[in-house]
């Protein structure tokens, strides 16, 4: 039987990938700060903040990257800045820790993080949560191209507006399902590609952004 760690799964994508896992015969385990509403003979779960918790390190063929948070810029509350690189960044890094060796021993396994659209946007409202993203993309690609000798693949995935709790913001272009999320990752899941950027027009449009904003910050 595969067998898979889902980070941040109590709800939103994690929750949805979860479930597909399973109804695919997968045993999963999964992790988030949050009790998990799931049943299931082939799922357990560990309660806990993937910024302090212990990370399970059983070998595993497949670990999805979920975790997320992300407030708008409050300067009286800049600490939340701070928990967004914490959980968005660091949070990751203590996972590639915990599961990775596991998988280089094995000569395979799939490492997959949920980044963002935003990891190329310089971002005034939420700027702990692109800074976050940014990190996390670069991290994941690094490691790409550093574990794929020993037969292990990385992937990043990029989203951009899912409909979840974490979509804030006045403006959400093109917002995608969480169904339509997870159909997007199962594909990512069998091909192993090194980036999945969705949808297509809104990472096209983040590039333009890009541009706009490291032109008026010269």
């Amino acid at each position: 039987m595969r067998r898979a760690l889902v980070i941040g799964n109590s709800d939103g994508i994690g929750l949805a990938l979860t479930r597909r896992l399973l109804d695919e015969g997968w045993e999963v385990r999964g992790l988030s700060r949050s009790a998990s509403p799931l049943s299931h003979a082939s799922y357990s779960h560990v309660a806990g903040d993937v910024v302090t918790a212990s990370i399970p390190s059983d070998p595993v063929d497949l670990c999805v990257y979920a975790a997320g948070v992300g407030e708008m810029l409050d300067l009286g509350d800049l600490a939340a800045q701070t928990r967004a690189i914490e959980v968005n960044l660091l949070g990751a890094a203590r996972t590639v820790e915990a599961v990775v060796p596991a998988m280089v021993a094995a000569g395979s396994g799939h490492l997959v993080g949920l980044s963002s659209l935003a990891d190329i946007v310089i971002s005034a409202d939420a700027p702990g949560y692109a800074a976050s993203k940014a990190g996390l993309t670069a991290y994941l690609l690094g490691l790409r191209a550093a574990l794929r000798p020993h037969g292990v693949a990385v992937t990043a995935v990029r989203f951009g507006f899912v409909d979840t709790k974490m979509a804030k913001g006045a403006a959400k272009p093109l917002m995608i399902s969480v169904n339509e999320a997870v159909e997007v990752l199962m594909r990512g899941i069998r091909r192993r590609p090194a980036v999945i950027s969705y949808p297509r027009r809104v990472s096209a449009a983040a590039r333009l952004i890009r541009l706009v904003a490291r032109t008026t910050l010269r």
